[in-house]
């Protein structure tokens, strides 16, 4: 059993000099991995110097996250990888309770750990807290995190539980179900893509977990800030496309339905005079309309694969109407026979 930490890396020398050593120092026999995608600061050579035990893997070309990670992983032979962004501090024993999931239950594709903010260590971190879920309109939220309402952590999810999916920022995989699953879908380019996976191998029964047991911390919004009109057009687009590929039903009445919710999350933009997340937002949907083609033939192809759906982990009300109209701001709020 052979497991690879994987660390994608771009421009982010700072991040490996802070980061890197707690990595080293926490992961037993695992083999830790930098892929380079073509950074432009002196990250290559820094590893170089000051890691030299570390692996290095450096992509021919920079195509985001996504396609940063499927290329880099091609060549690296494991059981288990471990996709850990490079602004993210380990802990002690992080790794082994992840992996006794996997070991433990064949059926398991992928786990997280908890991950807590690096800034403010009592709290959760807006990139999967602990452990992700999608609401009856798709819209993602966390165990510790409900939008931008993030919890403290005072261990009420310190319990493993079933989930929808697993935080890209620290994700364990199978690496032979990345590979025939295909990894991420390179037309994201960056964020959601671990939903869309996650996603796709629950639609071949198989499960995504969280483990109390593992925590690291999250420095997030290392390369793109949350702040940032790239961020939102990309969330937003990348649920659209994500929908068109996996959401089985009747997409006319789905995408009507996100286009009403959207729309109003844009006018709320406008309000707040942030014109520029205004239009990332009409842009994500003008994206998906320009790309309508390529999707549907993603979503023929995905339904000739499909078997058994594992639906737990998705809540079947509005987590949109019980947030703003219901005054829901935490998970343990929520009614739990409202889950699948």
């Amino acid at each position: 059993m052979t497991v690879a930490v994987a660390i994608l890396n771009y421009n982010g020398a700072d991040f490996l000099a802070k980061f890197l050593p707690s990595v080293l120092s926490n992961s037993g026999d695992a083999q830790i991995w930098v892929i380079d995608n073509q950074s432009t600061d002196n990250s290559v050579e820094f590893l170089k110097e000051h890691f030299p035990q570390v692996n290095l893997v450096i992509n021919e070309s920079n195509g985001g996250f996504a396609k940063g990670y499927n290329d880099g992983l091609k060549n690296i032979q494991a059981d288990y990888y471990v996709l850990l962004n490079s602004d993210v501090e380990v802990t002690p024993n992080w790794i082994q309770p992840c992996i006794d999931h996997m070991e433990n239950d064949k059926m398991i594709a992928a786990v997280q750990p908890k991950v807590i903010a690096h800034h403010d260590k009592k709290n959760f971190e807006h990139a999967g807290a602990a452990g992700g879920f999608l609401d009856k309109n798709f819209y993602p939220f966390c165990r510790g995190r409900i939008f931008e309402e993030v919890e403290e952590d005072k261990g009420q999810y310190d319990q493993d539980l079933e989930v929808f999916w697993a935080s890209g920022a620290c994700m364990f995989v199978r690496a032979d179900l990345y590979h025939q699953f295909g990894g991420f879908d390179e037309d994201f380019f960056a964020h959601m893509e671990e939903i869309d996976l996650c996603w796709r191998m629950k639609r071949q029964n198989y499960k995504v977990y969280y483990s109390g047991s593992s925590t690291v911390y999250h420095v997030g919004g290392g390369t793109l800030n949350y702040m940032n009109p790239k961020k939102t057009f990309l969330n937003f687009r990348n649920s659209l496309f994500m929908i068109v590929k996996n959401y089985d039903g009747i997409l006319f009445f789905k995408l009507f339905k996100r286009l009403v919710l959207d729309g109003i999350a844009a006018t709320l933009f406008l309000f707040k005079f942030q014109f520029k997340h205004f239009y990332a937002v009409f842009r994500s949907h003008m994206t998906l309309y320009a790309n309508w083609s390529k999707f549907k033939k993603k979503r023929i192809e995905l339904r000739k694969k499909s078997t058994d759906f594992n639906a737990v982990g998705l809540y079947k009300k509005s987590i949109i109407l019980k947030k703003f109209l219901g005054g829901i701001k935490h998970y343990s709020d929520l009614d739990q026979n409202d889950f699948c």
